[in-house]
């Protein structure tokens, strides 16, 4: 695993990498939330990063435990703090793709006074998220070209029996083997005309 200091020898790279200028450099994850915590608070927090550690009995003992044990969350935390409270301008595609501890700040790049951020603003950042995901939710189904049913879209089961076919039997007449015809073929009321 190639981390900070180490070198790329051999993968076309001939120096050490330099991560001297990234903000997270030699700062743990109890440090940067203290700062943030202490800037920000917890409310704005999670208004901004709806990771509820920040919501439920919020405090920084319990906070550091989550976020140490949960990858996706931490990097959402770190990526706030280079980006909002360091107030660096956003990371190129191909830094972006990277863990935000793995990132190379260009040297030209300095953190600057921390954004002015405010729930108002959080309320309205969510709405727009909410809007462009339906859109793409929308654009996702226009192009499969089927409309899904909207208990299927929350990956709930369908209540109705025009569909399921299931018209009042019960589970173990569903899934028995269907009886076949005198032609062979599958006759799914074979059993009811009995």
């Amino acid at each position: 695993m190639i981390g900070p200091g180490s070198s790329k020898l051999g993968m076309g790279m001939s120096a050490d990498i330099n991560y001297q200028n990234n903000p997270l450099h030699g700062v743990s994850l109890k440090q940067m939330l203290v700062e943030i915590v202490d800037h920000y608070g917890f409310e704005l927090l999670f208004a901004y990063l709806n990771i509820n550690c920040f919501r439920t009995n919020p405090s920084i003992e319990s906070s550091v435990k989550f976020l140490k044990k949960t990858t996706w969350a931490r990097e959402k935390v770190e990526s706030f703090y280079l980006y909002q409270y360091k107030n660096l301008p956003r990371a190129s595609d191909e830094q972006f793709a990277l863990p935000p501890r793995d990132r190379i700040v260009p040297a030209d790049q300095s953190p600057g006074e921390p954004a002015q951020l405010s729930l108002e603003a959080a309320e309205r950042l969510a709405e727009k998220r909410l809007r462009k995901s339906a859109e793409r939710s929308q654009m996702a189904a226009d192009r499969s070209g089927t409309e899904r049913h909207p208990a299927n879209r929350r990956g709930g089961r369908s209540t109705d029996h025009r569909k399921s076919g299931s018209f009042g039997t019960d589970e173990t007449d569903r899934s028995t083997t269907p009886a076949t015809s005198a032609t062979g073929a599958v006759d799914p009321w074979a059993k009811w005309r009995k």
